[in-house]
């Protein structure tokens, strides 16, 4: 049984080392976009080729990322994140020396298989070390410092960009995983789960990450055959993990009607927020003349809001109910990214960036801690780390979904992003469309999502002792614990 406390001195290594590890990724999915025309112009790349720098990372990431939370169980959840670390960091070291695009996608995609390792882990070790009447107020703090990290990460991004150069975005995390690797061997308790058994599903993550491969190379390359070959694999992925025994994403969670909805809602938030991050950092610098660090410092606010008003949202959303915050919060976001086709040439940061960030980010509050409270609440509270898997899994999928779709929707040429004029026609195309993603997200979670609030007295509602919730759909009725 864990019995670390926060406040011994094992207890704060072991914190340091989580937020550390965690940081690495969470880094690189801030600041790399922001590098993304210097690393264009650097290495003469197309379009396309910034695509999969943005891309190869996710691809790996969202495929194995199931796959790495199994490892930990299974082999221990301490090395599989020290492996993790590692691997994250040599796959850096080699994007940081990549000598051409090619060769920076291939190490992108191998840093999202050090991603799919370290990510489940660093949550999982505070889980599994920390005595329980700590463990809430350890993910508070591993929570609230990635959320700084999050907020730090444009500046860092844009002053090594515009400074020592983007190279420095990647080499960042060697010195990381240098203080990371040593602190975890020697203060994190090694732990696993004894009741793992099976054999591992790699067949499912294999199918899944080629599906996930080809349906972005498609639509990067708007190449419909391989689009084809990408649908069948994913058919093939269901088929195979319906029949496993044991497979990576057992397929009877979903027979929870409010779990599927929120999954569904999830794609269509994260598929806009990929498709406005991964565009808006090169509209600034490309079309509206900022630097690198300007550019980055300018999506700010949304962060900061999420950082001071993301626990009153969750907790508005524990007595209202997650109905409405999933209807309103994607509704305000898409009234922020329309505020953001007046971000053109020469935009005006007070009164044109500032006020479509901020409205994007009270949309962004006033859903993302609902949608994640859901998720884990929708399944029993045994598979919530299966369930915030799949979520993650979702997330990220749909984000690389549209980095890759965007630029196709939108006549976006592999040569617009050095051409201000084509790249603010087809930015200002891509804004509508995200908008009109989030807008159905919207529809989705109104017309799906329950809300049965916390005191429901209501014959559906199960009680346990002082304890009152919802039925599990798909569960048979009986009382159970939350």
């Amino acid at each position: 049984m864990p019995d670390v406390r926060l406040a011994s001195p094992q207890g704060r290594w072991i914190l340091l080392t989580t937020i550390l590890g965690s940081s690495m990724a969470l880094l690189d999915s801030t600041v790399v976009n922001i590098a993304l025309p210097a690393i264009g112009r650097d290495l003469d790349a197309n379009l396309s080729a910034l695509q999969w720098t943005s891309n190869a990372y996710l691809v790996t990431l969202a495929g194995l990322i199931l796959l790495g939370g199994s490892l930990g169980d299974r082999y221990g959840r301490r090395k599989i994140f020290v492996i993790g670390v590692v691997w994250f960091a040599l796959a850096s070291l080699l994007c940081g020396i990549a000598p051409n695009a090619e060769v920076l996608i291939a190490a992108r995609a191998l840093q999202g298989v050090g991603g799919a390792l370290l990510t489940p882990g660093s949550l999982a070790l505070i889980q599994a070390s920390f005595h329980p009447d700590d463990r809430a107020r350890a993910v508070g703090l591993w929570s609230g410092f990635g959320g700084i990290g999050a907020a730090v990460g444009p500046f860092l991004g844009g002053w090594l960009v515009d400074g020592p150069g983007w190279r420095w975005v990647f080499l960042l995390n060697v010195p990381l995983a240098l203080v990371c690797v040593p602190i975890a061997l020697r203060h994190v308790p090694e732990s696993g789960d004894d009741t793992a058994h099976g054999r591992f599903d790699v067949l499912g993550a294999a199918l899944g990450a080629l599906s996930l491969a080809l349906v972005t190379y498609a639509l990067i390359e708007a190449d419909w055959i391989t689009a084809v070959l990408g649908a069948a694999l994913g058919v093939a992925f269901v088929y195979v993990e319906k029949r496993r025994p044991d497979p990576m994403m057992p397929l009877d969670i979903f027979a929870s009607r409010q779990f599927t909805a929120v999954n569904l809602v999830t794609l269509c938030v994260y598929a806009a927020l990929g498709g406005f991050f991964f565009l808006a950092v090169i509209q600034l610098q490309v079309v509206s003349g900022y630097s690198a660090l300007a550019a980055g410092t300018a999506l700010l606010p949304t962060t900061v809001l999420m950082l001071l008003l993301s626990a009153r949202s969750g907790a508005l959303a524990g007595r209202i109910g997650p109905r409405i915050p999933l209807t309103v919060g994607p509704l305000v976001s898409a009234a922020g990214l329309l505020l953001m086709l007046r971000v053109g040439p020469d935009a005006d940061y007070v009164t044109d960036v500032l006020p479509a960030v901020l409205v994007f980010g009270f949309g962004l509050v006033t859903l993302v801690a609902p949608l994640t409270a859901t998720v884990l609440a929708s399944v029993n509270v045994a598979r919530a780390g299966l369930a915030s898997g799949i979520n993650n899994a979702a997330a990220r999928a749909a984000g690389l979904v549209a980095v890759a779709a965007l630029p196709l929707l939108t006549g976006m040429g592999e040569e617009a992003y050095r051409n201000p004029d084509a790249f603010d026609s087809a930015f200002q195309e891509a804004m509508l469309w995200c908008a009109g993603v989030l807008v159905a997200g919207s529809v989705l979670a109104f017309a799906t999502v329950r809300s049965l609030p916390p005191d429901c007295r209501k014959p559906e509602c199960l009680t346990y002792g002082a304890i009152t919730t919802p039925p599990l759909e798909g569960e048979p009725a009986k009382k159970r614990l939350t």
